[in-house]
């Protein structure tokens, strides 16, 4: 009971206050980068050290959140659910992240009465760069060392050391020496 409601005050804080400050990136942005961190710290299931979350960016209670150190979220990102995000781990802005999705199977009944799918659990690994607007749905795995280019939809797992890109996202190069063009097309 006292722990939920500390939470919930901690959650004011963060959705009343918080959340609104200047971004860590414009002059005196370490104060409030400092503040959102030790306030959203407790709000999720794990926090590391250094972790940046940026000016608007809305997680619901973020119970279901892991994050490792030196990441961060981006500016005005949007997750919901159960994700796990590595360490060193840049999330540019808008980003969207989601674990669950409305059932439509059935065509008697309107598909907004249909309820949710089951949660699909969303994990990026460790050095990863999420570029602007990309939108990653539910059940992804993002390999580490991936890259995702800004605007990107990703329908299908990363495989690690990926740059991809697109709507769906696809392959565009990989980030280690010798990769032939022939491995590229296999691993999507």
């Amino acid at each position: 009971m006292i722990k939920s409601f500390i939470r919930m005050l901690f959650c004011i804080c963060y959705y009343g206050f918080a959340r609104w400050l200047p971004p860590s990136f414009v002059p005196g942005g370490e104060i409030p980068k400092a503040l959102r961190y030790w306030i959203c710290r407790p709000l999720f299931a794990s926090c590391g050290r250094n972790v940046n979350i940026e000016t608007g960016a809305f997680f619901h209670s973020g119970s279901g959140i892991r994050i490792g150190d030196h990441s961060g979220i981006g500016l005005n990102a949007y997750l919901s659910g159960r994700i796990t995000i590595g360490n060193n781990v840049m999330m540019g802005k808008d980003v969207i992240i989601r674990t669950q999705s409305h059932n439509f199977s059935r065509t008697d009944i309107p598909m907004n009465q249909q309820g949710f799918q089951s949660e699909a659990p969303v994990t990026i690994h460790d050095d990863v760069w999420i570029g602007d607007r990309v939108i990653i749905l539910p059940g992804i795995t993002v390999g580490e060392g991936a890259i995702i280019g800004a605007g990107a939809i990703v329908t299908r797992n990363v495989p690690e050391y990926m740059i991809v890109g697109g709507n769906p996202a696809k392959i565009i190069k990989s980030r280690k020496e010798g990769s032939s063009e022939k491995d590229l097309s296999e691993k999507l």
